[in-house]
């Protein structure tokens, strides 16, 4: 295990901001903004923005800001920030990104979760963090062949304990949650408790009561409108990296649109959400590690994983925390629902933030995770 930093040349971005620099819009048919997928005129501003205001020197000093490590496990490099706080070994807890996130989503909940008294709490609510790259994302390696959250919980796990962690909480969304999931079930002598901010493992049963079935049918309907690119990523991922490889506003285009319509816009515009700044800041952590392709092949690994649907006959037994975003991705499942896979000792309602909790919501996210340890606290 070895200490870490970011270290991009201004050659490799100067290469990439040419390729968008001679970027051409194709011909779109009329149509509102983003209806027909990331807007136009949005996109020409952000690579406008890429090409001639975006600091790289300062972007690789906030990558740089926390301590960084690089381990070997099951022959992969798995890169992580890791941060001892207040804490000072006690409460370390696991914060897992997803997809078209990384490790940049947590930027503004590191110094208040790791060293709660700077920020007028107290010392007795700080964790220990690990914040891991996952495999194929960001600056760790690339698997040999697809895995999906199964498997990187197993990786995760043994990350956790080469830090001399050997209990241990994790958080999760979107594959975090389903690596957190699965954490529960097989590595649960390691696990002290779940929070999850999406439920992406389903228990092994069927909807019973009218509001479950309410539920269903929603996920059902946001998933015609808004699960197109699930179905190409965990089926045909090679088709879509053949599309954007070497294509650096391509790929940019493709996740934009996920943090547009993935994100709670009911009071805010997209971008009082968020700025240019880090949105281009999480989207080069796939192009400067040409992560793009090894990160969407994620989809697949975790089908053939099975890693949605819980074992017949298991359940998450270990105590989980979930808390209900409105996120546009998926909507919350009724309690009811969760108590069948999961042993739900906390469910909390998040007055704003969507899919990206931790970058949309940082304040209540932070004050989340301290109720939910002083709750695990008695």
């Amino acid at each position: 295990m070895n200490a870490f930093k970011v270290d991009w040349t201004a050659a490799r971005f100067d290469q990439l901001r040419s390729k968008v620099k001679g970027f051409t819009l194709p011909s779109l048919p009329p149509g509102d903004g983003w209806s027909y997928g990331c807007d136009p005129a949005y996109l020409r501003s952000f690579l406008d923005f890429w090409v001639n205001e975006f600091d790289l020197d300062a972007c690789v000093r906030e990558l740089n800001r926390f301590p960084q490590i690089m381990a070997r496990v099951d022959d992969l490099d798995i890169h992580a920030i890791h941060v001892v706080g207040e804490a000072r070994g006690t409460n370390p807890l696991l914060l897992l990104h997803g997809w078209p996130g990384s490790v940049v989503e947590f930027r503004d909940v590191i110094e208040p979760l790791a060293f709660p008294s700077r920020f007028g709490g107290s010392a007795s609510d700080a964790f220990d963090l690990v914040i891991p790259s996952l495999p194929g994302f960001g600056f760790s390696g690339k698997p040999a062949s697809p895995i999906g959250a199964r498997t990187t919980a197993r990786i995760v796990n043994t990350l956790m304990q080469q830090l001399g962690y050997d209990r241990y909480r994790a958080q999760g969304g979107d594959w975090g949650s389903g690596i957190a999931a699965w954490l529960g079930i097989e590595h649960r002598e390691a696990i002290e408790g779940i929070h999850l901010n999406y439920v992406l493992v389903h228990p092994d049963t069927q909807p019973q009561t009218d509001e479950e079935r309410e539920w269903r049918s929603r996920v059902e309907r946001t998933q015609q409108t808004l699960g197109a690119y699930a179905q190409l990523q965990q089926s045909k991922p090679a088709s879509l990296a053949y599309a954007m490889h070497d294509n650096a506003a391509a790929q940019a285009a493709w996740i934009l649109e996920r943090f547009h319509d993935w994100s709670d816009r009911r009071e805010r515009r997209f971008e009082e959400i968020f700025t240019k700044e880090r949105l281009l800041t999480n989207i080069l952590v796939y192009l400067m590690n040409d992560a793009f392709a090894s990160a969407t092949t994620f989809y697949l690994g975790s089908r053939m994983e099975g890693v949605r649907q819980m074992p017949s006959g298991q359940t998450v037994d270990v105590p989980t925390a979930v808390t209900s975003y409105p996120d546009p991705r998926m909507p919350a499942p009724p309690q009811s629902w969760v108590r069948r896979g999961y042993d739900l000792r906390r469910w909390n309602v998040a007055p704003q933030g969507g899919h990206f909790a931790a970058m949309e919501a940082p304040a209540f996210f932070v004050e989340d995770l301290r109720g939910w340890l002083s709750d695990s606290r008695g």
